[in-house]
């Protein structure tokens, strides 16, 4: 069932990469929150995808806006991804791919390699209070985020 914003989002623990255990209730508790699954490290899109976040992290902070990272990706595989990319944020693994499908996340079967169970490019802000501002699911993994939209919602969930 799709993620529908005015709604709860759904919460979640994962780990990130130095094996800390992040949950989307800690994370809203002090800032609004901008959900970016994406479906493998070190591929040629997602990387585009995150670093256009690391980029603009200054904005995203003025936005009052933590941006996490997700995917089905191991923390250690994460962690290397993050480490080369200097990315200034968390990524979470979903390894499990239970918070991928909370949030309808997740392909059956993924459009390349006959991989199944592969995160979807998605992303998602969720505002201090746990409630989602706005949801993007790409049918089209080669597709990113609308991030100007992103910014756009942020701006109104006030600091």
């Amino acid at each position: 069932m799709p993620v529908e914003v005015g709604q709860q989002a759904p919460d979640f623990t994962l780990y990130n990469t130095e094996q800390k255990e992040i949950s989307l209730k800690d994370l809203t508790s002090k800032s609004n929150v901008v959900l970016l699954f994406f479906p493998l490290a070190f591929t040629g899109v997602c990387t585009k995808e995150l670093c256009s976040a690391r980029d603009d992290i200054s904005k995203y902070q003025k936005l009052n806006a933590t941006i996490v990272g997700i995917s089905v990706d191991s923390l250690f595989a994460l962690g290397k991804f993050r480490e080369e990319q200097k990315l200034p944020f968390d990524l979470l693994s979903d390894f499990n791919k239970d918070v991928a499908t909370k949030y309808d996340s997740l392909y059956e079967q993924f459009p390349k390699f006959g991989l199944k169970g592969v995160t979807k490019r998605s992303a998602f802000v969720i505002d201090k209070q746990g409630v989602v501002k706005y949801a993007e699911v790409l049918a089209d993994a080669s597709k990113v985020p609308d991030f100007d939209k992103i910014k756009e919602v942020l701006e109104n969930c006030g600091q």
